[in-house]
């Protein structure tokens, strides 16, 4: 790992919080930023590079817990709480909404640097995930309107025909629009189709058992 491909944000009010964790993050070769404050962590603007938040429970402007539900449905990078007065409840709450670790100080820097390339990790595979699912939403605006209707109708199992005569059109046509669908979605089974149109979630309505009654 290094200093491009990655960064470390910490959130602590106490300046020697801050400066120990960007000396143990440096003696790492990992490259941090520091905050004072909630605010400032949140006013930046963030590069586009897999992170890990480092994110103290009592700050000066905002519970650090409160902050978490804040941003929780924006594009946040894993957070690694820590405190200096963890209890049970609290714990269990930044867990539940998607922390990757509750530290209470004074904690090794051992568990601190697994809980950071744990969180880093997620945050790449998440952004790997999403870039993928980019692509995908790509491939389907790029169908024609009728491939569009088809794709659901084949996916849900329906027969060439029972999916022809749903859209009121010919069996041929039917399988020249299955072809296109399968080319442009670069599926090379339907098995394959089926599981790029859950990650879409594209409705199905119709199954091939319901086409038979």
């Amino acid at each position: 790992m290094t200093t491009e491909d990655h960064i470390v944000y910490i959130v602590d009010d106490d300046e020697r919080i801050r400066e120990a964790l960007g000396e143990l993050l440096a003696s790492h070769d990992m490259h941090a930023i520091a905050f004072a404050s909630a605010g400032d962590y949140v006013g930046m603007d963030k590069p586009d590079v897999p992170a890990c938040l480092i994110l103290d429970v009592e700050l000066p402007d905002i519970n650090g817990l409160d902050l978490q539900r804040q941003i929780a449905e924006g594009d946040h990078p894993p957070i690694v709480f820590i405190t200096g007065h963890g209890d049970i409840p609290s714990s269990v709450r930044a867990i539940k909404r998607g922390a990757v670790d509750f530290l209470t100080k004074p904690f090794s820097d051992a568990d601190l640097m697994a809980a950071i390339h744990a969180a880093i990790a997620q945050d790449q595979a998440s952004r790997s995930e999403r870039a993928e699912l980019g692509v995908l939403r790509q491939r389907y605006l790029d169908l024609t309107p009728r491939e569009r209707d088809v794709l659901p109708l084949v996916v849900s199992g329906l027969l060439n025909k029972q999916a022809a005569a749903e859209l009121g059109i010919s069996e041929v046509t039917l399988e020249i629009h299955r072809r296109n669908v399968m080319q442009k979605m670069v599926a090379a089974s339907l098995a394959d189709l089926v599981r790029i149109a859950e990650r879409l979630e594209i409705p199905i309505t119709h199954s091939r058992r319901a086409g038979r009654s």
